[in-house]
């Protein structure tokens, strides 16, 4: 054989693949996937969290689901009756709207001022003073205390007829009142109470305050601006994401609130169902009356709730939210 024809021996094209090649080839490349990815062993560590996220939040759900369509007392079994339960609560039960009312004007009233105050105390506290941290300290330990049950009582003992609070009002010549056994202002004890818990989004404000451009206020200065200018110009539209995560998370924990209005009311939502808080009504409609097909029918309701809320939020924020891009 001639070099030419082994040349032309040589340059000849390979052979079509076979299904089956292509099969062999396919394979190889997901056990080389597999090997890179750390094969199985990653899905095991994983394990613990998916046995938590189904067995203890996904089917609770669904079988919260279940429930709310069904007539359930804890102590016998299930009794479907459809949509009951929700045409129940949205025409046949008073109590409901009471605690829609309450909590709605709570979360409409506690979010902004609760907000309000923790950006203004960020700010003082974004400044090298010594012992800042003991401050930052002494103003975020509300919001470790601020849903324990003693803390409720003591604010209820603050606001009470004889409490810490009229005797600082009659020292300039006020008579005050049993703030917590008034209809018209028992709820916004509540309100007070969740506007001192404020440390939380102050550490959050904290942390976005530290991560404004300094060259950006040097300009502002030298231009002449004032400080109320820079707040309005400079750093609420540089803060505006960080308020934007604080609104979001505020809303939601507002709609959930129930361990103040359970223990300043000793668990009845009065006077008169001022301090009757959805959260605390679903807890006496499911574990006071055992009516625990309504109580998750309400949960329900609360789910979609905040879920609409949310959404919005993140609609509007399309607005005013303002990103690096």
């Amino acid at each position: 054989m001639t070099t030419a024809q082994t040349d032309e021996v040589v340059k000849e094209p390979p052979a079509p693949a076979t299904p089956s090649d292509e099969r062999e080839r396919e394979r190889m490349r997901r056990r080389l996937a597999r090997k890179r990815g750390g094969g199985w062993w990653p899905y095991v560590f994983l394990a613990p969290w998916f046995v938590g996220l189904f067995g203890l939040t996904i089917y609770p759900m669904l079988d919260s689901l279940y429930l709310s369509f069904t007539k359930f007392d804890l102590l016998t079994s299930p009794e479907w009756i459809g949509a009951g339960n929700y045409d129940r609560m949205f025409t046949e039960d008073p109590v409901f709207w009471d605690s829609v009312r309450a909590t709605l004007l709570y979360v409409v009233v506690s979010v902004p001022l609760k907000l309000a105050l923790a950006l203004g105390v960020a700010i003082l506290l974004n400044r090298p003073l010594r012992g800042i941290g003991l401050y930052r300290a002494a103003f975020y330990l509300p919001s470790l205390l601020g849903g324990a049950v003693a803390v409720a009582i003591v604010w209820r003992q603050v606001f009470g007829g004889d409490g810490l609070f009229n005797d600082v009002l009659g020292w300039f010549g006020i008579t005050g009142q049993d703030w917590i056994s008034s209809p018209d202002t028992a709820l916004y004890t509540l309100v007070l109470l969740a506007v001192w818990q404020f440390g939380t989004p102050m550490v959050i404000f904290l942390a976005g305050l530290k991560q404004l451009p300094k060259d950006v206020y040097e300009a502002a200065a030298i231009d002449g601006a004032s400080p109320v200018t820079r707040f309005f110009r400079i750093t609420l539209p540089l803060l505006t994401p960080i308020v934007f995560f604080n609104v979001v998370l505020q809303i939601i924990d507002a709609f959930k609130t129930f361990t103040p209005a359970f223990v300043v009311s000793n668990g009845t939502g009065g006077p008169l169902n001022s301090t009757m808080l959805y959260s605390l009504y679903l807890y006496k409609k499911g574990f006071t009356d055992l009516q625990m097909g309504y109580a998750s029918a309400l949960a329900w309701v609360l789910f979609l709730v905040i879920a609409g809320f949310t959404a919005v939020n993140f609609v509007a924020g399309r607005y005013w939210v303002h990103y690096d891009d």
